[in-house]
């Protein structure tokens, strides 16, 4: 019997969490022993501690009892009814101050485990019964090798594929290169094989088109028939709470998924222009990117759970099926990337809409507490969960580095201007300075069109902030 290492005290005083569990056990295996073993092995294994208190108080085991408890353990790990299927896992004794501690480390496993049909998970709250046929199915998917973006189609050919996105999609990468693109010179098929989207299974010599290839550049149809699961659910909610106010139900390829998200974001959210260095940028469309980006590309396919992009009067945030590899609110300063789909993550940097691994978490970050003076928070488990504060008021920095019009200054504490975008400020402080402005004088003043001008005045009406009198010819606009 060995002495409890400094290592093993150290993980004890962390108190228990996903990966670290304490039981009462004095002289015989606690009844609950198995669930946690199960929920660990299904998870990302951990460290299970017998004769310690949930307060991390090291209570001891009878010595007496330690032989017989040890025998126990092997005997039901090796009895498919218990846990099935059976797998050979130590337990250790170790001393304390004339305590006992039995020690079972737990690896996680490419298996799913189970005891008389019934699967256990873990979670930070402890180890809980699975009977969701899609949260079972989630925890199957999660523990494959192979990402669900390389599922081969040997039926699915390149004529399934759009030709016009193929194309874009090059030409985005040429654009977004400093030198000359590897793909300029490629036909559509070289493109798809660098790529590992067009290729043979050794197993069975099937030659087909990848999961990844059409969920990028496939035909709706295509996408549909392999994957009639596939949707993004973009939707916004600041008047009517029970449904939304609007809604954009996202049934096509990442890269158009990727812009309709873009422009969802684009209607309802104010941009807001920061200096960067010698470098003007949008803010907004800063987030937006990396979480747009962020809910297509490191999603699991194979869940029915849409992605879903929220826009509430307090937050924006996003939700997407997730293999989880951990469980519980990320911290920033310790948090280890991981692609879940690195061939379609490949194909957005390359083309520009994300950046390297692990970047997209830290410009949200820094972006946000720009955008809004707000702490975006991360929460990984088998939906991943990513919130974004919005606030009404947006403090210009003492460097002043947000950099705003003249007009955009003057209103930047009216209380209406988190309602309004970029164009709907302008236009305030136009009719401001003259009410009796028409749809074309705006036009012309704006640089824009005349129909722009009026769905972004008809947007204003709605939300009550101004209104025309007396009609056209002879009216004038009012600020409420």
């Amino acid at each position: 019997m060995g002495r409890l290492s400094q290592k093993l005290l150290g993980i004890i005083s962390k108190m228990e969490k996903e990966t670290t569990e304490f039981k009462k056990a004095e002289y015989n295996l606690p009844d609950n022993l198995f669930e946690s073993i199960f929920a660990m092995l299904n998870r990302n294994g951990g460290h299970i501690f017998l004769g310690v208190a949930d307060d991390g108080t090291i209570l001891g085991v009878d010595k007496d009892s330690v032989s017989k408890m040890k025998k126990d353990f092997a005997n039901l790990c090796n009895n498919k009814n218990k846990l099935n299927p059976t797998s050979y896992i130590n337990i250790y004794d170790y001393e304390y101050n004339g305590k006992v501690v039995l020690y079972i480390p737990i690896y996680e496993s490419d298996l799913v485990y189970s005891t008389k049909g019934e699967v256990f998970d873990r979670n930070i709250d402890g180890d809980y019964k699975v009977t969701s046929p899609e949260r079972i199915a989630n925890i199957y998917a999660r523990k494959q090798k192979v990402n669900t973006e390389d599922e081969l189609f040997p039926y699915a050919k390149i004529t399934d594929l759009r030709p016009d996105l193929i194309k874009r999609a090059r030409q985005m990468a040429i654009n977004n290169s400093q030198k000359t693109h590897i793909w300029a010179n490629m036909t559509d098929e070289e493109m798809l094989r660098s790529l590992d989207f067009l290729k043979i299974d050794l197993k069975t010599g099937q030659e087909g088109l990848t999961l990844g290839a059409i969920l990028l550049f496939g035909k709706d149809s295509t996408i549909l028939s392999v994957l009639p699961q596939h949707r993004t659910d973009a939707i916004y909610r600041v008047k009517n709470l029970d449904r939304y106010d609007d809604r954009d139900d996202i049934r096509t390829n990442l890269i158009e998924s990727y812009d309709r998200l873009m422009d969802f974001v684009d209607k309802h959210l104010n941009d807001m222009f920061y200096l960067e260095g010698t470098q003007r940028i949008d803010v907004r469309n800063k987030i937006a990117r990396e979480i747009c980006s962020n809910i297509l590309m490191h999603r699991e396919f194979t869940s029915a759970f849409p992605a879903k992009l929220i826009i509430e009067k307090d937050k924006m945030w996003t939700e997407n099926a997730n293999k989880a590899k951990r469980v519980g609110d990320i911290n920033i300063n310790k948090f280890s990337p991981y692609s879940k789909n690195p061939k379609i993550a490949k194909v957005f940097k390359e083309i520009g809409l994300a950046d390297e691994l692990g970047s997209g978490v830290r410009n949200i970050v820094k972006y946000t507490k720009i955008y809004s003076g707000g702490e975006p928070t991360f929460e990984e488990n088998d939906i991943f969960t990513t919130t974004i504060p919005l606030k009404k008021t947006i403090n210009v920095s003492e460097k002043n580095i947000i950099e705003l019009s003249k007009g955009q200054n003057e209103l930047l504490n009216d209380p209406l201007n988190e309602l309004l975008d970029d164009t709907q400020n302008k236009i305030l402080t136009l009719i401001k300075n003259n009410n009796s402005l028409t749809y074309d004088e705006l036009s012309n003043q704006l640089n824009i069109s005349s129909s722009t001008v009026k769905r972004k005045v008809k947007e204003m009406k709605e939300l009550d902030i101004i209104v025309r009198v007396n009609g056209k010819r002879d009216g004038y606009w009012k600020i409420l």
